[in-house]
């Protein structure tokens, strides 16, 4: 491209237009995120929401729902995951789009997106009930025919989730960790952060020969023996970087096929360089925008929700750790906004 005189570029700086006439076109709507026409906020003010998106008490109006759920009853080892989805929506206020520079998705564009808030968790000393609210409360989410994205919380949030999603039929998933999490009981429980996926397959919620698990590594290995026996797909970090990402999303799709499924990331597959903040960090994960990449590659399969987890703002005095979870949520709303009909 020819380099501008300075001339044109003064004449270019008065263009009240962006070139982007689909952006364009949505902006001169005053469409948000949620589809309200507002003023536009800047990212140090007004009340903090996921993504910026309008906050709803109720489900009217929502397509998507982006929904936190402050729990942390179900950790093996450093709790602090309850604080994730409060601190994820105050890092997220720098996320927000309009747009994708790399896919070109416009999420508010096609979808009607919301803050529902977190979920009501009153039995916070009684994991069995906390997670039947959690799963009552995504029924409800169901039955209104929203897409949630749940913002954790600890891994175990998962299970109450895939247990209100697949009530009908067991759905496939693609899961980013570094630990398969289909661990047996743990200290008299079968409620925590290392078994939600286990839990999912007996309770006939999840189709382990849908599922694929990506970026597992560490030392918990001889815990995941139920991800191979199940018939679940397992790559670890090593492999992942021997096939190349192109080849793992080919490898992901072709798993899951066309049939529902669901997204579950954890920041702990991301190396702790960029995410100190979790509960069970482990060295040699992924990069950052590795997972965009991977997130970006699974555009167009039958998504039917997703959550970020294992967010622990007391582990990360930087924000760094929310803001990734808040970049991935951004990237997986953008996919998920494409396929809402």
């Amino acid at each position: 491209m020819a380099k501008l005189t300075l001339t044109e570029l003064k004449v270019l700086a008065e263009k009240e237009h962006l070139n982007d006439q689909k952006l364009q076109d949505f902006l001169d709507n005053g469409a948000s995120l949620g589809g309200d026409k507002r003023e536009q906020v800047m990212p140090y003010a007004g009340i903090s929401t996921f993504l910026r998106a309008p906050l709803r008490e109720n489900f009217d109006g929502t397509d998507i729902g982006l929904i936190g759920i402050p729990y942390d009853l179900g950790v093996t080892n450093r709790p602090g995951a309850r604080f994730g989805p409060q601190q994820v929506r105050e890092m997220s206020a720098m996320t927000n789009g309009p747009k994708n520079h790399a896919s070109g998705i416009i999420p508010a564009s096609l979808a009607r997106i919301s803050d529902l808030g977190d979920v009501p968790i009153n039995s916070t000393y009684d994991i069995d009930k906390a997670n039947n609210e959690i799963e009552q409360y995504f029924h409800q989410i169901k039955d209104a025919g929203i897409l949630p994205i749940a913002i954790g919380g600890d891994h175990s949030i998962s299970y109450p989730i895939l247990k209100a999603l697949g009530k009908n039929k067991p759905v496939g998933m693609i899961h980013i960790d570094a630990h398969a999490d289909t661990g047996g009981a743990f200290n008299g429980s079968k409620f925590h952060h290392g078994g939600p996926f286990r839990n999912a397959v007996l309770a006939g919620v999840l189709d382990p020969e849908r599922t694929i698990q990506i970026g597992i590594r560490g030392r918990a290995e001889p815990h995941w023996d139920f991800s191979y026996d199940s018939g679940m797909r397992i790559i670890h970090i090593e492999e992942f970087y021997e096939m190349g990402i192109d080849e793992v999303i080919s490898e992901a799709r072709r798993i899951v096929g066309f049939e529902e499924t669901y997204i579950s990331f954890d920041v702990d597959s991301i190396d702790p360089a960029f995410t100190p903040g979790t509960g069970t960090p482990e060295v040699g994960g992924f990069l950052p925008r590795e997972v965009q990449a991977l997130i970006r590659g699974l555009r167009g399969l039958n998504l039917i929700g997703a959550d970020v987890v294992e967010v622990s703002p007391p582990f990360d005095q930087t924000g760094n750790t929310a803001l990734v979870a808040a970049t991935m949520l951004w990237e997986l709303l953008c996919i998920i906004s494409e396929f809402k009909d």
